[in-house]
């Protein structure tokens, strides 16, 4: 799955809504799990520089009651309850919202979580904030943080990458020195191939080799696996024109970098 948005969230103090979305690396149902399961809140709701969910008390059924409490990086404790109105997993799931800060005001949140291709995206309408705008505004910028905390949680952690020397053998010892005018623009559609990656960060570095036997290309690609390095090689422009080239490819056992 593709690299997740940060999660964004939009304060409507005239009507007293919120609405927040994320796009979370996960499915549907690993998201809901995480908001539902309390042991597994307590992990992900909050950081050390903001609060921390330190406990959560559930019955999750409709007219279930919930509760959370937490401390504040100044160390001030607090708390949040209400009651679960909708439950349907694992596409939506709505809930009262009253914190103790906001005098126990009693709001609305409903979660909406969508099956995409990017994994799951997950909506929040945070709705009933009448006349309390400051309040509104607060909660905007805090389900920016629970949803980038929920999506950090959720979503699988990528794998390392790993590093590949690739050798690229000419079709002869004297290619550098009297290759065509064919050769040499296909050379060109080559090094615009290795350009492109590495702009985008997956190849360190790559040019010719001045060995005494013979020229040869050398590139340094970061790469998940092997068939990830392959298939970048195998669309390399001389590779597919078939006109002699071929690839050496070894992994690296360790690369330090600055």
């Amino acid at each position: 799955m593709s690299k997740p948005d940060r999660a964004r969230a939009i304060a409507d103090v005239t009507s007293g809504s919120i609405l927040a979305t994320v796009d979370i690396a996960a499915s549907p149902e690993r998201v809901f799990r995480a908001l539902t399961t309390p042991e597994e809140v307590v992990r992900w709701w909050g950081s050390k520089d903001l609060y921390r969910t330190t406990k959560w008390e559930q019955e999750l059924r409709v007219h279930g009651r919930w509760r959370a409490e937490g401390l504040g990086a100044d160390g001030v404790p607090f708390s949040v309850q209400g009651e679960f109105l909708e439950i349907d997993p694992p596409r939506k799931l709505v809930q009262t919202w009253q914190p103790e800060w906001d005098g126990g005001h009693s709001t609305t949140v409903t979660y909406r979580l969508e099956a995409s291709e990017r994994g799951t995206r997950v909506t929040i309408r945070h709705d009933g904030f009448g006349s309390l705008h400051d309040s509104c505004r607060r909660h905007a910028a805090g389900w920016e943080h629970v949803l980038d905390w929920l999506s950090g949680f959720s979503a699988p952690a990528p794998a390392a990458d790993s590093f590949f020397l690739c050798r690229l053998l000419p079709p002869r010892p004297s290619f550098v020195m009297d290759m065509s005018a064919d050769e040499r623009s296909l050379m060109q559609s080559h090094a615009g191939h290795w350009m492109q990656h590495m702009q985008a960060g997956r190849v360190i570095v790559f040019g010719p080799v001045g060995d005494p036997q013979g020229p040869w290309g050398l590139g340094v690609v970061r790469a998940a696996d092997l068939g990830e390095v392959q298939a970048f090689t195998d669309r390399d422009p001389v590779i597919r024109a078939a006109c002699g080239f071929r690839y050496e490819i070894l992994p690296m056992l360790s690369a330090l970098m600055p």
